[in-house]
């Protein structure tokens, strides 16, 4: 609930920016998602005679999804937790408005100018900006001036009642040194091998443990499901690729691709015309076809001596460097090829690829072959899709949908909420096999979208309640926890008489562990139950205090030897007040909330 308090008390302008992406009108066709009551199917609950409309909380989770605050696969949980936060949103701003909290026109405008979100790259404010970015949200600006003026309410509410509350310095100080407390203490770990005890395991014990934990011997609801997978992966895998489309698919991949270059350059202006360089320079590309090598025509007819004298290397270039003539024609040749006369810059020109910086072509071979299949497939990918979602969502079960499109319906074994193998182990999915319109209803899943070349759907063959197990079905297990208990607690009795024995002075051969200046920060590799257990401990007043901790499988023995303050630490102390400081201002808050919740008249 203070999440959710917190959450409503966010900036406006991020609101949007995370709602920029949400189509509001897209949202309003889904019926099923909420109960239907009062007049107005779109209503999901009312506050104190106030309605809380379905497009509200489809908005929110939209935002939370776009966001990457909620993963894809708690959506349904999401919307039961923004319903709760609009509740508590709602009955805040009715307490606030109750009590005369008032935010005028002007605070709004001044509000809305002052977002960054809606400002030019001058940073001034922008109507534009702040109308699109409105729509893209699926808001107008007087529904949008509204909900500020809401959250602009609950802030002052919530900050009049934070402030309203507070600590002592002393009180502060206080937590700050038990915050740098520091112990020091021995300490033994005693497991099996420290007691000899009988394990002897009776029905009549195994029956009481069983009727204690009963919760842990329940079989969890399961379904077996069905479902038909459209593949485009699998579909490529039998497509046949001809060598020159694998080829063309190499060059298109490598088109951008850095390249060394080198060119002869004939220049025409003053010294001669543009006829007579084109001449020179068609001789030289006679030269170059006639078998003579581009570093020997290139010393002989290039007016760029300085790269003539390097066979005509330019070195290694990208796109952009020399212009969009030049791109052309360099990034249309592969490695050896030659291009015909570019004329550029007042010169006409003749380039040589000599070297890609790209894989060769035997290399990218077999992902080429992927890539060039998975793009033939994909007309017949999407038509399948395509089918798939008309065929499924009209059917009463998936034989039929897998017979016409051609697909194998796999079939599982009772499954549990999160236990799915493969495809159904994926995030979400088997979710879907335990939605109300799939487990009740008994309808066919949405396509579900796994990744970009899979689409499922899922339906239930069979349901079976969470179901408590007989004792014969689990009296293996109900066995090994009875020796279990029956270890443990011999090892605890084995600590009260050493800790005992302790306290009484007799000498002990103890091999104790030792721990000093023990923080509650410590980043130690102590067990953190055994830490939480020396804090707990009264300071040692005359000698060392002892006490046990059981752990998993094992009892500690813990000697509290000596307790110290600690540095001052300024960041600490000024953290730790902050801290006090915030959850005395939740605990008013939360106070507020909990006592408007049950005064309420809410209707879900």
């Amino acid at each position: 609930m203070l999440q959710s308090i917190r959450d409503g008390s966010r900036s406006w302008g991020a609101k949007i920016i995370i709602g920029v992406m949400v189509a509001a009108m897209a949202l309003f066709g889904v019926e099923s998602l909420f109960s239907v009551f009062g007049d107005d199917p779109n209503q999901v609950a009312s506050v104190n005679g106030e309605p809380i409309m379905r497009q509200q909380i489809e908005l929110e989770v939209q935002r939370a999804l776009r966001s990457g605050q909620v993963p894809p696969e708690q959506e349904r949980a999401l919307r039961n937790d923004v319903l709760d936060q609009l509740i508590t949103q709602q009955l805040l701003t009715q307490y606030a408005e109750d009590g005369g909290v008032f935010v005028s026109d002007a605070q709004l405008d001044q509000m809305i100018v002052g977002l960054p979100e809606f400002h030019d790259q001058d940073g001034r404010f922008s109507s534009e900006i702040f109308r699109n970015r409105l729509a893209g949200a699926g808001y107008t600006p007087v529904a949008f001036r509204e909900e500020l003026r809401a959250d602009i309410k609950r802030q002052h509410l919530q900050q009049g009642l934070a402030f309203s509350d507070f600590s002592l310095e002393s009180e502060q100080e206080r937590l700050a040194e038990l915050q740098r407390q520091q112990r020091s203490f021995r300490y033994v770990l005693l497991d099996a091998d420290d007691v000899s005890v009988d394990v002897e395991v009776t029905d009549a014990q195994m029956q009481e443990y069983f009727d204690v934990n009963q919760a842990r011997f329940e079989r969890p609801e399961q379904v077996r499901v069905e479902y038909v997978l459209v593949d485009r992966q699998a579909m490529a895998e039998g497509v046949d690729i001809d060598e020159e489309k694998l080829r063309d698919a190499w060059r298109e991949q490598n088109r951008n691709a850095d390249r060394r270059v080198s060119h002869i350059m004939v220049t025409f202006g003053d010294e001669r015309s543009r006829e007579e360089a084109q001449a020179e320079a068609n001789e030289a590309l006679d030269a170059l076809n006639n078998g003579e090598s581009f570093a020997d025509t290139a010393l002989r007819y290039s007016d760029d001596t300085a790269s003539a004298e390097e066979g005509g290397d330019l070195g290694v270039i990208s796109r952009g460097f020399f212009g969009d003539a030049f791109d052309e024609a360099a990034f249309a040749l592969d490695e050896g090829e030659t291009s015909q006369l570019v004329e550029m810059d007042g010169a006409f020109h003749i380039l040589q690829v000599t070297e890609l910086s790209a894989p060769p072509f035997e290399e990218q071979r077999e992902a080429l072959q992927q890539d060039v299949a998975l793009r033939d497939v994909s007309d017949e990918f999407n038509q399948k899709v395509q089918r798939l979602i008309d065929e499924s969502f009209a059917a009463d079960d998936l034989q039929s949908v897998a017979d016409d499109l051609g697909l194998t319906l796999n079939k599982t074994d009772w499954l549990a909420r999160g236990e799915g193998e493969g495809v159904l182990s994926e995030p979400g999915v088997l979710d879907e096999a335990f939605s109300d319109d799939v487990l009740e209803e008994g309808y066919n899943s949405e396509v579900i979208e796994l990744d970009d070349d899979r689409r499922l759907v899922l339906r239930v063959a069979e349901h079976r309640e969470t179901t408590q197990l007989a004792l014969d079905d689990v009296r293996d297990e109900v066995a090994n926890a009875v020796a279990a208990q029956q270890r443990q607690e011999a090892l605890e009795q084995e600590a009260a008489r050493m800790i005992a024995a302790l306290t009484s002075g007799e000498a002990n051969n103890i091999e104790w562990l030792e721990a000093n200046n023990i923080s509650r920060q410590s980043n130690s590799v102590l067990p953190q139950t055994l830490v939480q257990e020396v804090f707990r401990m009264p300071r040692p007043e005359d000698g060392s205090v002892y006490r046990s901790v059981s752990l998993p499988e094992s009892v500690a023995i813990i000697a509290l030897d000596s307790v110290s303050v600690g540095d001052v630490d300024e960041q600490l102390t000024s953290f730790v007040a902050q801290m006090a400081e915030q959850l005395r201002a939740q605990s008013v808050i939360q106070g507020l909330v909990d006592d408007l919740l049950s005064d309420a008249e809410i209707e879900r």
